[in-house]
């Protein structure tokens, strides 16, 4: 669900992200902000040592601003053959982890095409709505099931490009810093 309004309107109102080209300025920056803590879930195979050193300096910079869980979940748990069935034991592995009052962000190729002070903003102003976590969700190859796209609070893609789920957690990542340095007002960003 896309809607065409400016970022003055909360993205939370509606779940969805204000379309790009507003002011270019989180409300949030510079103000006090209830930190939640971020946990991201990563659907795949076994990381690569380079993707996991990337993972571990942003998480590390990252922790001055918020906890961090860095959660890796099983591509195929159960090894099934047929694609379908792949993309269901995906599905219930993420979703046993999702707790009822977390503020669930779906990554996914056809999600809401945001920018970075949008991601401050949606990072800024989920705790206005009562949750208790941030969990972003990064799928296996196959992408989500339908029972965590049902259960998303949100979905936005990090690139119009595919991107490999280790590539897209390391993007989210600096994306999650980038995001703190903007709602600090810090000089990270430009």
């Amino acid at each position: 669900m896309e809607m065409a309004v400016s970022l003055s309107v909360s993205l939370f109102a509606t779940n969805s992200i204000p379309s790009p080209g507003g002011t270019g300025r989180c409300k949030y920056t510079g103000q006090s902000v209830r930190t939640l803590p971020i946990r991201v879930f990563t659907v795949g195979k076994k990381r690569s040592p380079a993707v996991q050193l990337l993972v571990d300096e942003y998480a590390s910079k990252l922790r001055p601003y918020c906890a961090v869980e860095d959660v890796q979940v099983r591509s195929n748990p159960r090894n099934a053959r047929e694609k379908e069935a792949q993309i269901v034991d995906e599905d219930m592995a993420v979703m046993n982890l999702i707790r009822p009052d977390d503020w669930v962000v779906l990554l996914d190729e056809h999600g809401t095409d945001i920018e970075s002070e949008e991601m401050a903003e949606l990072i800024g102003g989920a705790a206005d709505k009562g949750a208790s976590k941030l969990s972003f969700c990064i799928g296996g190859p196959y992408g989500h099931g339908s029972k965590l796209r049902e259960r998303a609070n949100i979905s936005i893609k990090l690139s119009s490009l595919v991107l490999n789920h280790q590539i897209a957690l390391v993007v989210l990542m600096e994306q999650l810093y980038r995001s703190w340095t903007i709602l600090k007002g810090q000089k990270y960003h430009h």
